[in-house]
Parts: C-alpha cells; sequence; structure tokens
C-alpha cells in the first residue's frame, strides 16, 4: 500500500468519524434545529430531484466563476505591473491596502445601491473584494522574481515575449496558484453574501429562504452540495494545474 492510498484511507475515516459524531450528538440533542444526518440526506435528494438545487449550484457557481477570472486577469496584470514598476507601487499601495480591508458587506450594500439588485452589481462587487488579494500576490511575487534569469535570456538573445513565456511566467506560477486558490475559496463565501442580500436565485438565496423558514436540514443539505461542487473543481482542476506549475522546478 502506498502513501497516497494510504492517506486517502485516513481522510475516509475522519469523514466517516465526523458523521459518527454528529449522529449521536443529535440522538442526544433530539431537536429540529439539529437534524440528524438522515434527515439532511432527504432534504438534499429532495432539493436534487424536486426542488432547485442543482440550477441553483449551477447560477452560483457560474457567478463565481465569472468574477473570478475577472479578478485573476485584472489583478495579475495590475500586480506584475506594481511590482515592475518602483514608483507606481508607491503610489498605489494606499489604494490596494484600503481595498483589502474595505468589508464584503458594506462593498456588497454600496454596489446594490449604485448598479441596482441585478448580477451585474453581484459581479462588480465580488471582484472588488478578490481584486486587491490577487494584486498583493502578484506583486510580491514579480518582486521575487531572480532578475539573473532575465539577463542570461538576454545573453542568448530571447525575444520578450520567450522572456516572458520562459522566464518570468514560471516563476510566478506558485503566486498565481495561491491567488488561484485563496481567491476561490473568497469567492465562493462572497457570493453567497451577495445573493443572500440581493438576489432571488442561487444558493445563496436559497439559504436566506431556508433561514426565514427554520429549515436547518436544507440549510445543511444546500451548503454540502455547494461544498461538494467546490472540492470537485479543487481536486480536479487546481491540484493538477498545481502538479503542472512545478514541473519547471525539476
Amino acid at each position: 500500500m502506498n502513501k497516497n492510498t494510504r492517506d486517502w484511507h485516513i481522510r475516509v475515516l475522519s469523514l466517516v468519524f465526523l458523521i459518527l459524531i454528529w449522529l449521536v450528538s443529535s440522538y442526544f440533542v433530539n431537536s429540529r434545529l439539529f437534524p440528524q444526518p438522515m434527515q439532511v440526506f432527504q432534504s438534499l435528494v429532495f432539493n436534487i430531484f424536486e426542488g432547485t438545487l442543482i440550477s441553483d449550484c449551477f447560477i452560483t457557481l457560474s457567478r463565481a466563476l465569472i468574477a473570478f477570472f475577472i479578478a485573476m486577469i485584472l489583478g495579475s496584470i495590475i500586480g506584475i505591473s506594481l511590482g515592475r514598476f518602483t514608483k507606481w507601487d508607491s503610489f498605489f499601495d494606499a489604494w490596494v491596502i484600503l481595498g483589502l480591508n474595505i468589508p464584503a458587506l458594506v462593498v456588497a450594500i454600496m454596489c446594490y445601491i449604485w448598479l441596482g439588485m441585478n448580477d451585474l452589481a453581484l459581479i462588480t462587487g465580488v471582484v472588488i473584494n478578490k481584486l486587491p488579494l490577487v494584486i498583493i500576490n502578484l506583486r510580491e511575487g514579480t518582486k521575487a522574481i531572480d532578475n539573473s534569469y532575465i539577463q542570461v535570456g538576454r545573453v542568448y538573445q530571447l525575444t520578450k515575449f520567450q522572456v516572458l513565456q520562459k522566464i518570468i511566467l514560471p516563476q510566478l506560477y506558485p503566486y498565481f496558484l495561491a491567488s488561484t486558490r485563496s481567491g476561490l475559496s473568497l469567492i465562493w463565501k462572497i457570493v453567497l453574501v451577495f445573493e443572500l442580500l440581493g438576489r432571488s436565485s442561487g444558493v445563496g438565496f436559497m439559504l436566506s429562504v431556508s433561514f426565514q423558514m427554520f429549515d436547518i436540514s436544507a440549510i445543511i443539505a444546500y451548503s454540502i452540495a455547494f461544498i461538494f461542487l467546490v472540492l470537485l473543481i479543487e481536486y480536479l482542476v487546481v491540484a493538477p494545474l498545481e502538479r503542472l506549475s512545478i514541473r519547471w522546478r525539476v
């Protein structure tokens, strides 16, 4: 048995142990506000086949991915620029720090007031919240680039595009990956908050409806479904990209 297989067994065992704790605790509490695992499972099945769980998850996922890609593109361009030009970095540093510390709730309220209760306001607000984090990661990554490799590229008469492709970007891959991981974990949560405040569809909206009905089983069911989607993206997309990003070091 190799190490990876053993690790997977440990992870599955940990999950089973967590469910057992939940099951035992629910029997002792014996309250509709603390449902048993089977009740949550029944709610999950009902909302999949009779409700709107699948469409709501798709809507939330679409909003999150659109905001994520916009924030990554803009944040990477701005972050790399600030890392390369010291004067720009000094001028805009306070802006970045300010954006990093503005509460997501404030941004959500202001975007809905200024842009209306629509997806444009939601995506704009999520991008505003995510952007400073990407900028900081890519700025620091650009500052950490080993310029000696760039000098070697010039000696070998590489074009600017080749220098970017073969020397600069490989050194920035870990910072792109860090921004991706932290950004995804942040964006999912912010999108749910925006949906809860001002949209009529999506997982966040359904969590709001379930809260008003005190339907704890539905709240947990929707949470589990969305967490499952996020884990799929992590293991099927982000993790393989991480392995590819470190190949250049070998």
